[in-house]
């Protein structure tokens, strides 16, 4: 019998490069350059331990005469150099932002992580039970929505911190921040999710679900929730962008994360503290970093939107 695996494979790539994501991807150069920024900034972030030439978080490695090294320069006193320069401990800039990137990325995935699980959970159970289940979560989602998410964020932390007791409070500072921008960001999946399922819970694939005597838990897992994945998935894309930005909102004010693992956030509240003084590397760079990242996933966001909306095609 002739093996045929060879000749599968050739078509299953064929049909992806064929496809109409694809196309769209080929021919949207914006898109290419932002997916080429978040996975070079990605990449920088998880192998931070490989590419770093310093352990910021390491104090023996630190050198209190490498401070406020400007980039490019070799330091007057010890003849090191630093392409990004050094903060006021000595700290490299270019390392702290890599390990800084690590806390950023981990806390946005993980919060919208959150927030995705918890809106379409909700979302589905809303459009499909319909009734006072509807309501009830429908009216939570719109009160919350009267407030800026940004409030609600701190407002959770400030909460969930308060009742951490004080030793735990350093390492559980983290999770909390999840736990904090998650439950801020659910409303929006729960309302996209909510409105497709009332559409797709009266076609005719449902409704011979039914018949067949599927479980209501059954016909949302496995029927409606693969019809709805498609605006999830853009929305989950551009709040990554804003899971990360409130992150470094939060962290710039001094309720994020801790000082012992600073985030993007935390170093440009450091470099703000320098910036009338002459040393505007220390804000500078990790802002720009910032910057990048949002503005790519954001954009990111933007294309993959347009080439999942079937009028666009």
């Amino acid at each position: 019998m002739a093996d045929t695996s060879n000749d599968i494979r050739p078509t299953r790539l064929r049909r992806v490069w064929n496809s109409d994501i694809a196309w769209s991807f080929r021919h949207a150069p914006v898109a290419m350059v932002s997916t080429l920024m978040v996975v070079v900034l990605i990449l920088g972030a998880v192998l931070a331990p490989l590419i770093a030439p310093h352990d910021p978080f390491n104090p023996a490695t630190l050198n209190l005469m490498n401070g406020f090294t400007p980039p490019g320069v070799a330091n007057q006193f010890t003849g090191d150099f630093f392409v990004l320069g050094t903060d006021d401990q000595g700290r490299d800039v270019f390392s702290t932002i890599l390990y800084g990137m690590r806390i950023s990325l981990f806390v946005g995935f993980a919060a919208v992580l959150l927030a995705m699980v918890l809106g379409v959970t909700l979302g589905l159970l809303a459009g499909y039970a319909g009734g006072w289940t509807e309501t009830i979560i429908m009216r939570i989602a719109d009160v919350q929505l009267t407030f800026p998410a940004i409030l609600v964020a701190m407002l959770i932390f400030g909460i969930a911190k308060g009742i951490t007791p004080p030793e735990y409070r350093d390492q559980m500072a983290i999770w909390v921040l999840i736990l904090a921008i998650g439950l801020s960001d659910w409303v929006q999946f729960a309302r996209v999710v909510r409105g497709a399922t009332l559409v797709e819970k009266n076609k005719e694939y449902v409704q011979a679900a039914r018949l067949i005597g599927r479980t209501p838990f059954a016909i949302m897992l496995r029927h409606i929730l693969p019809n709805v994945l498609n605006p999830v998935l853009v929305i989950a894309t551009i709040s990554l962008a804003l899971a990360i930005i409130a992150e470094a909102t939060l962290s710039f004010l001094g309720v994020g994360a801790p000082p012992t693992k600073p985030s993007l956030g935390t170093l440009i509240r450091i470099g703000q503290e320098f910036m009338f003084s002459g040393e505007w590397w220390i804000l500078f760079f990790p802002a720009a970093t910032l910057l990048a990242l949002a503005l790519s996933i954001n954009l990111l966001g933007d294309w993959l939107r347009d080439a999942l909306n079937p009028r666009l095609r």
